[in-house]
Protein backbone atom coordinates (compact mmCIF):
# COMPACT_ATOMS: atom_id res chain seq x y z
CA UNK A 1 0.00 0.00 0.00
CA UNK A 2 1.54 3.35 -1.07
CA UNK A 3 0.49 7.06 0.95
CA UNK A 4 0.26 10.55 -1.12
CA UNK A 5 0.46 13.32 -0.55
CA UNK A 6 -0.49 15.90 -3.36
CA UNK A 7 -0.33 19.78 -3.74
CA UNK A 8 -1.76 21.54 -6.18
CA UNK A 9 1.15 22.94 -7.93
CA UNK A 10 1.44 19.91 -9.89
CA UNK A 11 1.02 21.31 -13.90
CA UNK A 12 -0.20 18.15 -14.93
CA UNK A 13 -2.08 17.56 -12.26
CA UNK A 14 -4.75 20.23 -11.85
CA UNK A 15 -7.41 17.48 -9.64
CA UNK A 16 -4.56 16.83 -7.22
CA UNK A 17 -5.94 16.51 -3.85
CA UNK A 18 -5.05 19.01 -1.28
CA UNK A 19 -4.15 18.36 2.29
CA UNK A 20 -1.66 20.48 4.17
CA UNK A 21 1.76 20.87 3.11
CA UNK A 22 4.82 19.18 4.77
CA UNK A 23 7.66 21.58 4.78
CA UNK A 24 11.50 21.33 5.06
CA UNK A 25 13.94 24.06 7.39
CA UNK A 26 15.36 26.60 5.58
CA UNK A 27 18.35 25.51 3.27
CA UNK A 28 20.46 27.53 0.73
CA UNK A 29 19.04 26.95 -2.57
CA UNK A 30 22.36 25.29 -4.01
CA UNK A 31 21.65 22.36 -1.82
CA UNK A 32 20.32 19.36 -1.47
CA UNK A 33 17.13 19.54 1.00
CA UNK A 34 16.35 15.51 0.88
CA UNK A 35 18.18 14.58 4.16
CA UNK A 36 16.98 17.63 6.01
CA UNK A 37 13.93 16.80 8.81
CA UNK A 38 10.17 17.99 8.51
CA UNK A 39 9.31 21.27 9.99
CA UNK A 40 7.28 24.09 10.16
CA UNK A 41 7.94 27.15 7.95
CA UNK A 42 9.92 29.37 10.53
CA UNK A 43 9.41 32.71 8.35
CA UNK A 44 5.71 32.54 8.38
CA UNK A 45 5.90 31.32 12.15
CA UNK A 46 7.52 35.02 12.51
CA UNK A 47 5.58 36.94 10.83
CA UNK A 48 2.67 35.65 12.86
CA UNK A 49 4.38 36.46 15.85
CA UNK A 50 5.60 40.14 14.54
CA UNK A 51 1.72 41.34 13.64
CA UNK A 52 0.51 40.19 17.24
CA UNK A 53 3.35 42.89 18.99
CA UNK A 54 3.04 46.33 19.81
CA UNK A 55 6.32 48.15 20.23
CA UNK A 56 4.95 50.46 23.29
CA UNK A 57 5.07 47.04 25.34
CA UNK A 58 8.21 45.68 24.40
CA UNK A 59 10.29 48.44 22.56
CA UNK A 60 14.03 47.18 21.00
CA UNK A 61 13.00 44.20 23.71
CA UNK A 62 15.23 41.01 23.25
CA UNK A 63 11.06 39.46 22.15
CA UNK A 64 11.49 42.30 19.42
CA UNK A 65 14.82 41.37 18.11
CA UNK A 66 14.04 37.80 18.05
CA UNK A 67 10.60 38.46 16.20
CA UNK A 68 12.95 40.43 13.09
CA UNK A 69 15.46 37.62 12.82
CA UNK A 70 12.83 34.90 12.56
CA UNK A 71 11.01 37.03 9.73
CA UNK A 72 14.48 37.69 7.93
CA UNK A 73 14.76 33.67 7.54
CA UNK A 74 15.16 32.37 4.23
CA UNK A 75 11.63 30.34 2.95
CA UNK A 76 11.79 27.34 3.62
CA UNK A 77 11.54 24.28 1.68
CA UNK A 78 7.79 22.74 0.60
CA UNK A 79 7.16 19.24 0.14
CA UNK A 80 4.86 19.29 -2.67
CA UNK A 81 4.05 15.64 -3.12
CA UNK A 82 5.03 12.68 -1.30
CA UNK A 83 4.22 9.15 -2.09
CA UNK A 84 5.89 5.71 -1.21
CA UNK A 85 6.20 2.83 -3.61
CA UNK A 86 7.62 -0.54 -3.54
CA UNK A 87 11.15 0.75 -5.26
CA UNK A 88 10.81 4.54 -3.55
CA UNK A 89 10.21 6.92 -0.84
CA UNK A 90 9.63 9.91 -3.47
CA UNK A 91 9.22 13.30 -2.33
CA UNK A 92 8.79 16.52 -4.32
CA UNK A 93 10.49 19.54 -2.65
CA UNK A 94 10.37 23.25 -3.90
CA UNK A 95 12.12 26.17 -2.87
CA UNK A 96 14.01 29.68 -3.84
CA UNK A 97 12.65 28.98 -7.93
CA UNK A 98 14.01 25.23 -8.02
CA UNK A 99 12.66 21.90 -7.83
CA UNK A 100 14.28 18.65 -6.40
CA UNK A 101 13.33 14.96 -6.53
CA UNK A 102 14.33 12.78 -3.75
CA UNK A 103 14.08 9.20 -3.64
CA UNK A 104 14.72 8.15 0.16
CA UNK A 105 17.78 10.69 1.28
CA UNK A 106 18.73 11.18 -1.91
CA UNK A 107 18.44 14.21 -4.17
CA UNK A 108 18.17 12.20 -7.82
CA UNK A 109 16.93 15.53 -10.23
CA UNK A 110 16.58 19.10 -10.07
CA UNK A 111 15.28 21.92 -12.26
CA UNK A 112 14.76 25.66 -12.13
CA UNK A 113 11.40 26.69 -12.78
CA UNK A 114 11.89 29.43 -14.50
CA UNK A 115 13.64 27.82 -17.40
CA UNK A 116 13.40 24.22 -17.02
CA UNK A 117 16.63 23.60 -19.27
CA UNK A 118 19.03 25.04 -16.48
CA UNK A 119 19.47 24.02 -12.60
CA UNK A 120 20.16 20.56 -13.86
CA UNK A 121 23.25 18.65 -12.27
CA UNK A 122 26.63 18.58 -13.63
CA UNK A 123 27.01 15.24 -14.13
CA UNK A 124 23.64 15.06 -16.11
CA UNK A 125 25.52 17.68 -18.54
CA UNK A 126 28.51 15.69 -19.05
CA UNK A 127 26.33 12.90 -20.31
CA UNK A 128 26.30 15.13 -23.45
CA UNK A 129 29.84 14.39 -24.04
CA UNK A 130 29.26 10.87 -25.37
CA UNK A 131 27.93 12.44 -28.27
CA UNK A 132 31.63 13.33 -29.19
CA UNK A 133 32.60 9.98 -29.51
CA UNK A 134 29.25 8.76 -32.04
CA UNK A 135 28.44 12.59 -33.42
CA UNK A 136 26.28 10.44 -35.91
CA UNK A 137 24.20 8.92 -33.36
CA UNK A 138 20.48 9.23 -33.80
CA UNK A 139 19.18 7.82 -30.89
CA UNK A 140 19.91 7.66 -26.97
CA UNK A 141 18.91 5.45 -24.32
CA UNK A 142 18.71 6.69 -20.96
CA UNK A 143 18.63 3.95 -17.86
CA UNK A 144 16.79 5.72 -15.68
CA UNK A 145 14.43 8.35 -15.59
CA UNK A 146 14.36 10.38 -12.34
CA UNK A 147 12.58 13.67 -13.27
CA UNK A 148 14.17 13.53 -16.97
CA UNK A 149 16.81 16.25 -16.91
CA UNK A 150 19.14 14.32 -19.36
CA UNK A 151 16.22 13.57 -21.46
CA UNK A 152 14.89 16.64 -21.73
CA UNK A 153 17.96 18.18 -22.51
CA UNK A 154 19.14 15.77 -25.31
CA UNK A 155 15.70 16.05 -26.83
CA UNK A 156 16.17 20.05 -26.62
CA UNK A 157 19.50 20.09 -27.91
CA UNK A 158 20.25 17.41 -30.41
CA UNK A 159 17.22 17.61 -32.62
CA UNK A 160 18.47 14.72 -34.53
CA UNK A 161 18.06 12.67 -31.86
CA UNK A 162 15.37 10.30 -30.52
CA UNK A 163 15.79 9.03 -26.75
CA UNK A 164 14.14 6.29 -24.93
CA UNK A 165 14.29 5.49 -21.34
CA UNK A 166 13.59 2.74 -19.19
CA UNK A 167 12.42 3.26 -15.95
CA UNK A 168 11.39 0.49 -13.39
CA UNK A 169 8.96 2.59 -11.11
CA UNK A 170 5.88 3.47 -12.87
CA UNK A 171 5.28 6.28 -10.58
CA UNK A 172 8.83 8.06 -11.19
CA UNK A 173 7.32 8.54 -14.58
CA UNK A 174 4.19 10.07 -13.72
CA UNK A 175 6.44 12.51 -11.15
CA UNK A 176 8.36 13.38 -13.52
CA UNK A 177 5.62 14.27 -15.78
CA UNK A 178 3.72 16.09 -13.64
CA UNK A 179 6.35 18.14 -11.95
CA UNK A 180 9.64 18.41 -13.93
CA UNK A 181 8.21 18.73 -16.95
CA UNK A 182 8.58 15.86 -19.06
CA UNK A 183 6.74 14.96 -22.18
CA UNK A 184 6.34 12.10 -23.69
CA UNK A 185 6.19 12.51 -27.81
CA UNK A 186 7.13 11.25 -30.83
CA UNK A 187 11.14 11.81 -29.99
CA UNK A 188 10.66 11.17 -26.51
CA UNK A 189 9.53 7.79 -24.90
CA UNK A 190 9.40 5.62 -21.57
CA UNK A 191 9.65 1.70 -21.08
CA UNK A 192 8.29 0.62 -17.64
CA UNK A 193 11.21 -2.21 -16.94
CA UNK A 194 14.06 -3.45 -15.36
CA UNK A 195 17.13 -1.27 -17.42
CA UNK A 196 18.86 -5.44 -18.23
CA UNK A 197 16.06 -7.01 -19.01
CA UNK A 198 15.15 -4.06 -21.28
CA UNK A 199 18.02 -4.71 -23.30
CA UNK A 200 17.90 -8.71 -23.01
CA UNK A 201 14.79 -8.85 -24.06
CA UNK A 202 15.05 -5.79 -27.19
CA UNK A 203 16.92 -6.23 -30.65
CA UNK A 204 16.82 -2.22 -31.30
CA UNK A 205 20.54 -0.56 -31.71
CA UNK A 206 21.47 2.73 -30.22
CA UNK A 207 24.40 5.05 -30.83
CA UNK A 208 24.44 6.21 -26.98
CA UNK A 209 23.54 4.50 -23.85
CA UNK A 210 23.71 5.91 -20.57
CA UNK A 211 22.93 4.78 -17.52
CA UNK A 212 21.86 6.52 -14.11
CA UNK A 213 20.58 3.82 -12.13
CA UNK A 214 20.98 3.91 -8.33
CA UNK A 215 19.03 2.22 -5.40
CA UNK A 216 19.03 2.58 -1.69
CA UNK A 217 21.60 0.53 0.06
CA UNK A 218 23.46 -0.13 3.26
CA UNK A 219 25.56 2.94 3.34
CA UNK A 220 23.18 5.15 0.83
CA UNK A 221 22.60 5.63 -2.80
CA UNK A 222 23.78 2.45 -4.16
CA UNK A 223 24.52 1.29 -7.72
CA UNK A 224 22.34 -1.75 -8.71
CA UNK A 225 25.09 -4.79 -8.99
CA UNK A 226 23.08 -6.64 -11.68
CA UNK A 227 23.61 -3.04 -13.94
CA UNK A 228 27.47 -2.80 -13.09
CA UNK A 229 28.58 -6.25 -14.06
CA UNK A 230 30.98 -7.16 -16.89
CA UNK A 231 27.43 -9.01 -18.04
CA UNK A 232 25.56 -6.50 -18.27
CA UNK A 233 28.58 -4.42 -20.07
CA UNK A 234 28.49 -7.32 -22.57
CA UNK A 235 24.99 -7.18 -23.43
CA UNK A 236 24.84 -3.18 -23.07
CA UNK A 237 28.21 -3.38 -26.09
CA UNK A 238 25.58 -5.59 -27.85
CA UNK A 239 22.64 -3.10 -28.40
CA UNK A 240 25.48 -0.37 -29.51
CA UNK A 241 25.65 0.39 -33.31
CA UNK A 242 29.07 1.13 -34.81
CA UNK A 243 31.45 3.42 -32.89
CA UNK A 244 28.88 3.26 -29.95
CA UNK A 245 29.27 4.68 -26.45
CA UNK A 246 28.18 3.83 -23.13
CA UNK A 247 28.44 6.77 -20.55
CA UNK A 248 27.85 5.93 -17.04
CA UNK A 249 27.66 8.12 -13.64
CA UNK A 250 29.09 6.87 -10.90
CA UNK A 251 29.04 8.67 -7.37
CA UNK A 252 32.38 8.48 -6.10
CA UNK A 253 35.90 10.40 -6.69
CA UNK A 254 38.65 8.97 -8.75
CA UNK A 255 41.55 9.51 -5.85
CA UNK A 256 40.30 9.31 -2.66
CA UNK A 257 36.09 9.10 -1.66
CA UNK A 258 34.70 6.13 -2.80
CA UNK A 259 37.32 6.09 -5.23
CA UNK A 260 36.82 1.84 -5.04
CA UNK A 261 33.55 2.02 -6.51
CA UNK A 262 34.32 4.33 -9.71
CA UNK A 263 38.03 1.87 -10.11
CA UNK A 264 35.90 -1.07 -9.83
CA UNK A 265 33.29 0.28 -12.48
CA UNK A 266 36.51 2.06 -14.61
CA UNK A 267 38.13 -2.16 -14.62
CA UNK A 268 34.29 -3.82 -15.60
CA UNK A 269 34.03 -1.42 -18.29
CA UNK A 270 37.29 -1.73 -19.77
CA UNK A 271 37.22 -5.70 -19.94
CA UNK A 272 34.51 -5.06 -22.40
CA UNK A 273 34.93 -1.44 -23.74
CA UNK A 274 38.30 -0.73 -26.05
CA UNK A 275 38.63 2.83 -24.58
CA UNK A 276 36.92 4.08 -21.41
CA UNK A 277 37.68 7.72 -20.63
CA UNK A 278 37.02 9.84 -17.46
CA UNK A 279 34.87 12.87 -16.62
CA UNK A 280 35.14 14.34 -12.79
CA UNK A 281 32.12 17.10 -11.78
CA UNK A 282 33.35 19.88 -10.08
CA UNK A 283 30.91 21.09 -8.22
CA UNK A 284 29.85 17.02 -7.01
CA UNK A 285 31.39 14.04 -6.31
CA UNK A 286 29.72 12.12 -9.26
CA UNK A 287 32.61 10.39 -12.00
CA UNK A 288 31.02 9.97 -15.59
CA UNK A 289 32.68 7.06 -17.35
CA UNK A 290 32.81 6.81 -21.12
CA UNK A 291 32.72 3.84 -23.00
CA UNK A 292 33.51 3.57 -27.05
CA UNK A 293 33.06 0.49 -29.04
CA UNK A 294 35.85 2.14 -31.21
CA UNK A 295 39.67 0.85 -30.82
CA UNK A 296 40.84 4.57 -31.47
CA UNK A 297 41.88 6.38 -28.24
CA UNK A 298 40.80 9.52 -27.55
CA UNK A 299 42.68 12.43 -25.89
CA UNK A 300 41.36 15.85 -24.68
CA UNK A 301 42.77 17.79 -27.98
CA UNK A 302 41.33 15.15 -30.51
CA UNK A 303 37.75 15.36 -28.51
CA UNK A 304 37.97 19.87 -28.48
CA UNK A 305 38.24 19.07 -32.33
CA UNK A 306 35.36 17.36 -33.11
CA UNK A 307 33.39 19.78 -30.55
CA UNK A 308 34.43 22.54 -32.72
CA UNK A 309 33.68 21.00 -35.74
CA UNK A 310 30.47 20.31 -34.13
CA UNK A 311 30.09 24.15 -33.10
CA UNK A 312 30.61 25.29 -36.81
CA UNK A 313 28.56 23.21 -37.98
CA UNK A 314 25.76 24.53 -35.71
CA UNK A 315 25.21 20.88 -34.12
CA UNK A 316 26.68 22.11 -30.95
CA UNK A 317 23.93 24.47 -28.98
CA UNK A 318 24.47 23.35 -25.09
CA UNK A 319 25.71 26.49 -23.66
CA UNK A 320 27.94 24.49 -21.05
CA UNK A 321 28.99 21.88 -23.62
CA UNK A 322 32.45 23.58 -23.55
CA UNK A 323 33.16 23.63 -20.12
CA UNK A 324 32.05 20.37 -19.47
CA UNK A 325 34.31 19.19 -21.81
CA UNK A 326 36.98 20.53 -19.37
CA UNK A 327 36.58 17.70 -16.76
CA UNK A 328 37.87 15.16 -19.00
CA UNK A 329 40.96 13.87 -17.31
CA UNK A 330 43.79 11.82 -19.01
CA UNK A 331 44.30 7.95 -17.90
CA UNK A 332 42.61 5.42 -15.52
CA UNK A 333 41.54 6.10 -11.88
CA UNK A 334 44.51 5.92 -9.81
CA UNK A 335 43.68 2.24 -8.13
CA UNK A 336 41.72 1.11 -11.59
CA UNK A 337 44.01 -1.84 -11.50
CA UNK A 338 43.58 -3.06 -7.85
CA UNK A 339 39.76 -2.54 -7.83
CA UNK A 340 37.75 -6.18 -7.85
CA UNK A 341 36.46 -7.15 -11.29
CA UNK A 342 32.52 -7.30 -10.78
CA UNK A 343 30.93 -10.03 -12.48
CA UNK A 344 27.30 -11.40 -12.05
CA UNK A 345 29.35 -14.11 -9.01
CA UNK A 346 31.11 -11.29 -7.33
CA UNK A 347 29.68 -7.92 -7.50
CA UNK A 348 30.20 -6.53 -3.74
CA UNK A 349 28.99 -3.43 -4.61
CA UNK A 350 27.82 -2.54 -0.89
CA UNK A 351 31.54 -3.40 0.25
CA UNK A 352 33.06 -0.55 -2.19
CA UNK A 353 30.51 1.87 -0.91
CA UNK A 354 31.07 1.08 3.07
CA UNK A 355 33.32 4.50 3.24
CA UNK A 356 30.06 6.08 3.35
CA UNK A 357 28.89 9.59 2.34
CA UNK A 358 26.22 10.62 -0.29
CA UNK A 359 26.82 12.24 -4.08
CA UNK A 360 24.23 13.06 -6.75
CA UNK A 361 21.92 11.14 -8.32
CA UNK A 362 18.85 10.28 -10.07
CA UNK A 363 16.93 7.66 -10.37
CA UNK A 364 17.14 3.93 -10.93
CA UNK A 365 15.44 0.85 -10.48
CA UNK A 366 14.39 0.02 -6.32
CA UNK A 367 15.78 -2.58 -4.51
CA UNK A 368 15.47 -5.86 -6.19
CA UNK A 369 16.51 -10.15 -5.26
CA UNK A 370 20.39 -10.78 -5.58
CA UNK A 371 19.59 -12.64 -8.49
CA UNK A 372 20.71 -10.86 -11.88
CA UNK A 373 17.91 -10.68 -14.51
CA UNK A 374 20.06 -12.82 -17.53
Amino acid sequence: MKSEIRNPKSEGNPKSEIRSPSVIGPDRSDSSWCQLPLTRPLSAFGFRICFGLRTSDFGLSALAIACLLLTLLPAAAEVIYETTTPYHHIRVVEAYGERQLCFDDSTQSRINLADPLKGHFEYSEIFQMAMLWNPVATNVLIIGLGGGSAQRSFEHYWTNVTVESVEIDPVVEKVATNYFRFIEGPRQQVHISDGRMFLRRGQSKYGVILVDAYVQGRYGSAIPYHLATKEFFQLAAQRLGTNGVLAYNVIGTTDGWQADIVGSVYRTMKEVFPQVSVFTCVSSRNVVLVGSTSPVKRDYRSLQYTANALRLAGRLKHPNFLMRLGTFREGPPRNAANSPLLTDDFAPVDGLLSSGGQGETRSGPGPRSNRPAR
